[in-house]
């Protein structure tokens, strides 16, 4: 028996391989296609919610500040004036005045903090093409020339970018680079151009406005987590409009995250990821962890067999990660840097089985309850035994 279940998660693992070599064909396709260029040039707004100081954050706002595009402007979204970021918001929009400006957030509408900034960023905004960019983004110069050109198409909705993480000076940020580069992003293109359904990542992500109020506004999403995938799917589905994934990357610049940091952020991400696309797809993408099943399978059945199939996935993980690293990144990874590639693996598969059953996250100092379609709920007070129990004996002491 302990064969036979040695031998399927072997396949499994197999499968997985092929998942990742399926995957670096479709970002080397994708990534060869010159991006469109664009006839007009409508007015774009970049919504830029902030929330503490980000790394490199000061210079990547001055370069939202000049990028290659006749007519846009960078509104910069702070929560309140006692948030770290305010001040460099403020010194920031006062070097390019003209073309940043600063939103103070007004009124709370939902349990999801970033949206609560978009609705008064999307109140604010003069244009009638909104991109929403995260704050630690890095883009080339022709960022919104392709956005310009792919909502040019009356067909197209949205349209969001893969995704590449650089300027790593710690483990735990190396980890998320390589992540962000070597998994998120073939992950976002191979389900465009294989399965036909575009993954819409919240790092960068354009819309019309008329679009967008079709929908209720960022108002729709302001009480789920998920905030990105489900604006996708509601572009997609009530309004019968592509996504599309745009073919240059941009840049998430992480450089001290540690791996502590790493962890938890996988552990929420994988939260929301389970409560966003379900139990039996959530299952299935147990696949994408092929060193752990070949490891078990090892593990489960000690062979020749399966210690080969360690050595090959393992090969195959080190392999196409880092074709894709070096297909999307400016700069290479060091070689040492490879052998964190089973370590992030094998975290992230922690981080799995944690949202397989977990449905509490702590997002920006809010516990919250996931529920489904990551619909946000107050967490609901639980009181430990001893604290019941300390509770009732003060009030016996009172009567």
């Amino acid at each position: 028996m302990t064969q036979a279940v040695s031998w399927v998660l072997l396949a499994g693992a197999a499968a997985g391989a092929l998942i990742l070599v399926l995957q670096v064909f479709s970002l080397a396709r994708h990534l060869s296609e010159a991006p469109p260029r664009p006839a007009t040039f409508p007015g774009i707004s970049i919504l830029k919610p902030l929330c503490g100081v980000d790394d490199d954050l000061a210079r990547l706002l001055d370069e939202f500040a000049a990028l290659d595009y006749p007519t846009y402007e960078v509104v910069l979204g702070v929560r309140d004036t006692a948030d770290a970021a305010w001040p460099v918001a403020r010194a920031a929009a006062a070097r390019h005045p003209g073309r940043l400006r600063v939103a103070l957030q007004r009124g709370e509408p939902g349990f999801n903090p970033k949206v609560n900034q978009l609705v008064t960023l999307a109140a604010e905004a003069r244009h009638d093409v909104l991109v929403i960019s995260d704050s630690n983004v890095s883009v080339d110069g022709t960022y919104l020339r392709e956005v310009a050109a792919h909502l040019a198409d009356p067909r197209v909705g949205i349209v969001t970018h893969p995704v590449a993480g650089v300027g790593e000076e710690r483990l735990g940020a190396l980890l998320d680079n390589v992540h962000m580069t070597a998994c998120i992003a073939p992950g976002m293109v191979a389900a465009s151009r294989i399965a036909g359904k575009a993954l819409v990542v919240g790092k960068s992500i354009a819309l019309r406005r008329a679009d967008l109020e079709a929908l209720g506004g960022f108002e729709s999403v302001r009480d789920v987590l998920a905030e990105d995938y489900v604006l996708g799917a509601l572009v997609t589905g009530a309004l019968g409009k592509r996504a599309v994934v745009a073919r240059r990357p941009v840049f998430n610049v992480t450089r001290t995250r540690t791996v502590g940091e790493f962890l938890a952020r996988y552990r929420r991400w994988s939260v929301l990821h389970r409560r966003a696309v379900g139990l039996a797809t959530y299952l299935a993408e147990l696949l994408l962890f092929p060193v752990v099943l070949a490891f078990a399978a090892l593990a489960l059945a000690p062979s020749v067999w399966s210690a080969l199939g360690v050595l090959v996935v393992g090969l195959v993980r080190i392999v196409s990660d880092d074709a894709c690293v070096r297909m999307l990144r400016p700069v290479p990874l060091r070689p040492y840097a490879l052998l964190a590639f089973p370590l992030r693996e094998l975290l992230l598969w922690v981080a799995w089985l944690d949202g397989l059953v977990r449905r509490r996250v702590v997002w920006r100092g809010n516990r919250l309850w996931v529920g489904p379609g990551t619909v946000l709920s107050e967490l609901p007070v639980r009181r430990s035994w001893r604290r019941r129990r300390a509770l009732l004996l003060g009030a016996r002491a009172v009567r």
